[in-house]
Order: C-alpha cells, then structure tokens, then sequence
C-alpha cells in the first residue's frame, strides 16, 4: 500500500515525468498536491498499470486533487539541454502553473535541480511509494499519451500511436530507412534493431 503523506507538517506535491527513455516528442510532468488523507486501492507507478486504468485514474485525480499541473518541454530543448536537464525543466514548469505553492517537493528519482526557495525529497521508486507521485506519473504519462497520439496522424509510419515515441523495433527500423521527423530528438542515437537496445544520448 502506498503512503499519503511523507510528512505531516507541509503542503507537499508529488512530481514526476514520462518520455525520458523516448527517440521522439517531449518529456511531460506533472506536480500534484492530493488531500491529507487521500488513498485509492488502485492508485500506483503509471507504468504497473493499464491505459484503461490509467485514463480512469486521471479523471479521479483530476477530481480530487487540491491542486495539479501537467507542463512539457519539447524535443527541440531536449537536444539544447541533455534529457536529464529536460526532465528536471519540464518538472520546474509543472510546479510554477500550481496555483497553490507547495511547501515541500517529492521527487520520483534520486537527483533533482532545486526549485527556487522550495525544499525537496528525492525517492527512488517513489511513483510505487507515494500516492503523489503516482498520482504526478499517471497525468504526465497520459498527457504525453494524449500528445503522442496526436502527432502520429503526421507521421503514422513511425507507429507513435502505440509506441509512444520508444524505441521500438519498427520505430528504429523507420528512422534508420526514411530518416527524422521534426519531433525527433536528434541527439539519441539509433545504433541498431536489437529488441533490448537502450537508447544513447549523445
């Protein structure tokens, strides 16, 4: 079972992102700020969970969270930046639309760019650890979701429909045959069509 607080004295929001590990499209994040006491049975890390479920549990977050914020920063940044540096933008934005100002930060990883004056708490895992974080990791995924399907009606041969941008197979044999669409992130390298290929920054 998941945690609903980690502490009990500041106004904490969740954070987290989705899109780092992609040859395509932005990183997205989300911040959330929930209630005190909130819990859901179902809640969990986005990605331990289905599309269905996962729509179902944007639509209860949205519902009762006091405060929540999704913000993205493109492939053309991501290149100027480093993916690390995107992510940890893309979270900044997030926090900044918040129209109510957290006191304390969870952040789902174990390195984070301080945020202005506001304090924060890396936690490995922590989208599996805090309903928050779970909860930031279901809005940015399925925003990014929402962005990636709709960008595919551009360029339907790369499959970002069900790929989302990933390194797929079919996504890499793509690239390497026809090349690069605007949306790609130039400096991720596609070394070969192995099923376990890692993508590389460079």
């Amino acid at each position: 079972m998941l945690l609903s607080r980690f502490q009990h004295e500041l106004i904490e929001a969740g954070c987290d992102e989705a899109g780092r590990g992609c040859l395509a499209g932005p990183v997205f994040a989300a911040a959330v700020i929930l209630p005190p006491d909130f819990e859901h049975e179902l809640l969990n890390d986005s990605k331990q969970l289905s599309e269905e479920t996962r729509y179902a549990l944007r639509a209860e977050i949205e519902q009762n969270a006091i405060a929540f914020a999704v913000a993205s920063v493109d492939n053309i940044e991501i290149d100027e930046i480093n993916i690390l540096n995107a992510s940890f933008l893309a979270m900044h934005r997030a926090i900044a639309k918040l129209h109510l100002q957290p006191q304390l930060l969870l952040i789902d990883g174990n390195r984070f760019n301080k945020h202005q004056t506001i304090p924060h708490q890396c936690i490995v895992g922590g989208d599996g650890k805090y309903f928050s974080i779970a909860a930031a990791s279901i809005l940015a995924k399925t925003y990014r979701d929402d962005y990636m399907k709709q960008i595919a009606l551009h360029h339907p041969e790369y499959e970002w429909h069900s790929n989302k941008g990933y390194p797929t197979i079919k996504h890499r044999k793509t690239i390497l045959q026809i090349g690069y669409t605007p949306y790609h992130r130039r400096t991720f390298r596609v070394t070969s069509l192995d099923t376990e290929q890692e993508v590389v920054a460079v």
